[in-house]
């Protein structure tokens, strides 16, 4: 079964859902989440599907009525207090850090915008998303007293460098993207993650491509990132046999020419090819698979899943599965995200602006330090724009959900 049969399959699995939680489309002509510049790729869009739970069944379409609101009461008191944020806001993969600063952004301008006597500052720390340039950065957070939940690392790997410096320092901080599992496994304290970790997107991946795809073969090729190499082994172990050792493969942060690993998957010849990593590498790819006759279907995760795949890898990304465990923005957010940043909201723009907003209802009940807003973001049970956030002593969400994204 090549690419067109798992199409046929898609259909069948997927229709008439494309309307779920009123979520909205990322197209490349609306602009890439990183610069803000148009592009185009033959009006291609990556288009929700179906949202699933940590089963692999859908979850039936709601309108969220009740989520926390970031402009609060407008009666809230303040002085001093500031969050800051800490991702890749430049570099390959800026796109996806720019999503989250954008949705933060959108919830503190609404808050301040409400409140005169509370005015938060957010507080932008550019990691690249690179380990060693975050542990650099991270003492600048911490000594900065004002500053007192941080949103962010973004990625995996940083949090990873940096989560002790946080946590010894008694600063919340709550990632909106980092996925890796073993994150929570630290023993950290003042870790919270506003998603699903790959566990939960990993085995459902897996059981979406074989199940309501119908793959018999996949070739898993994974990055050297901790993101990439923490997702592909859980996607691998759940595809049990599906998963082809003979094809499977590794490259690099920054690899543009992936000719051998291209011979490598023609020769097998599956019926799908999972890439774990992000879309700076993950372009290239599947343009030289396309060109090198590969016609198996594409599919990949949260760190691909960005209009700049689609803007970078043209024609190659038609048809692509691209899946994340975070929620589309429903059209009303999306109109004033976009009316705010310039562009339309991307992966983790929902869960930037929820954690943001959890924040901002911490400091409009009083907190006023690091020790406050633990124990507020603790005990909190409150529902977001898209999912409800209530977390488990390890950090971890008690609901995790995963949507499913085709580019067409």
């Amino acid at each position: 079964m090549h690419r067109r049969a798992v199409q046929g399959a898609l259909v069948l699995g997927v229709a008439a859902t494309l309307a779920v939680a009123g979520c909205s489309s990322k197209t490349t002509d609306e602009g890439s989440s990183g610069g803000g510049t148009s592009a185009s790729a033959g009006g291609m869009s990556i288009v929700p599907q179906v949202l699933l739970d940590t089963e692999g069944v859908e979850v039936p379409a709601t309108d969220v009525t009740d989520a926390a609101d970031p402009a609060g009461s407008g009666n809230a008191t303040c002085e001093g207090v500031s969050i800051a944020m800490a991702g890749a806001l430049t570099g390959a993969n800026a796109a996806l850090g720019q999503n989250i600063l954008n949705g933060a952004k959108l919830a503190v301008d609404k808050h301040n915008e409400n409140n005169p006597n509370c005015q938060v500052q957010i507080v932008q720390f550019d990691t690249e998303g690179d380990p060693q340039k975050a542990t650099q950065v991270a003492p600048n957070i911490v000594s900065d007293q004002s500053v007192i939940a941080l949103l962010g690392p973004a990625f995996s790997g940083e949090t990873k460098a940096t989560g002790a410096i946080f946590n010894q320092a008694g600063l919340p901080f709550l990632t909106a993207s980092a996925t890796n599992p073993t994150l929570t496994e630290n023993g950290w304290t003042t870790f919270f993650r506003g998603l699903g970790n790959d566990n939960s997107q990993g085995s459902v991946v897996a059981k979406y491509l074989t199940d309501t795809l119908d793959a018999k073969k996949v070739c898993v090729v994974q990055d050297d990132s901790d993101y990439g190499v923490g997702l592909a082994n859980v996607v691998t172990e759940s595809l049990g046999a599906a998963a082809d050792p003979a094809c499977s493969a590794s490259v690099k942060t920054g690899q543009k020419d992936f000719a051998a690993t291209v011979s490598q998957i023609k020769a097998e010849e599956p019926d799908a090819i999972w890439y774990s990593g992000y879309y700076a590498e993950a372009a290239p790819f599947v343009t030289q698979l396309r060109e090198g006759g590969v016609t198996a279907l594409f599919a990949s995760g949260d760190g691909v899943n960005d209009p700049e795949f689609v803007k970078q890898a043209g024609e190659a990304a038609k048809d692509a599965i691209l899946t994340c465990p975070c929620i589309p923005a429903p059209e009303a957010l999306a109109d004033e995200y976009e009316a705010s940043s310039g562009q339309a909201p991307g992966v983790y723009s929902v869960e930037g602006y929820d954690l943001a907003t959890i924040m901002l209802t911490a400091i409009d009940s009083g907190v006023k330090d690091r020790a406050g807003m633990l124990e507020f973001v603790k005990n909190y049970d409150g529902q977001g724009v898209g999912k409800r956030y209530q977390w488990n002593p390890q950090g971890e969400l008690s609901n995790a959900l995963v949507q499913i994204y085709e580019v067409n």
